[in-house]
């Protein structure tokens, strides 16, 4: 779906596309981050100082409804927040690093395998699939590697003068 598409979707179900509307669609659709309400009405207030929280939350949950945008949670790694991505793009996998938040989406034809066989081996029509995926990124696994060195290293040099006082006592 393109984002005129997405305007004459809004337009035929009688939705006016409002100046905030617009400027809301815009952020979700060319920011190319997964934006939380809060970072979208921060963002959007910077191109609109008049545009009001209720009008993100109420924009969102119409988009929502109207099929025209996705709510993620993104393996909750921000807590309970949810992030919001239009559903222009095709069919991927959302890869999350559980250390730093870093979003990475992954396009491919695995997914279109996994969910070809879903369908084959359920006899199931799939409308709408989310895929997730946690882990740590190349630098968090670095640096989780560099801590545990560091931990294991702090453990061992403790370890010594206690040995050392037990061999004199």
């Amino acid at each position: 779906m393109t984002l005129d598409s997405m305007q004459g979707s809004l337009r035929e179900r009688g939705v006016r596309l409002t100046r905030q509307r617009q400027i809301l669609l815009d952020l979700i659709d060319q920011t190319g981050e997964h934006l939380d309400a809060e970072r979208l009405f921060q963002m959007a207030k910077e191109r609109d100082p008049k545009l009001n929280r209720v009008t993100v939350y109420r924009t969102l949950k119409m988009l929502k409804a109207g099929g025209l945008v996705d709510e993620l949670d993104l393996m909750h790694y921000g807590g309970d927040q949810h992030y919001y991505e239009t559903r222009l793009k095709q069919e991927h996998a959302h890869v999350i690093c559980l250390r730093c938040g870093k979003v990475e989406e992954f396009f491919g034809d695995p997914l279109q395998k996994l969910r070809k066989q879903i369908e084959s081996h359920f006899g199931f029509q799939i409308l709408l699939s989310r895929t997730e995926v946690g882990g740590y990124c190349a630098h968090c696994q670095t640096l989780r590697a560099r801590e545990v060195e560091e931990l294991r290293q702090g453990a061992v040099k403790a370890e010594r003068p206690r040995r050392a006082a037990s061999r004199r006592g």
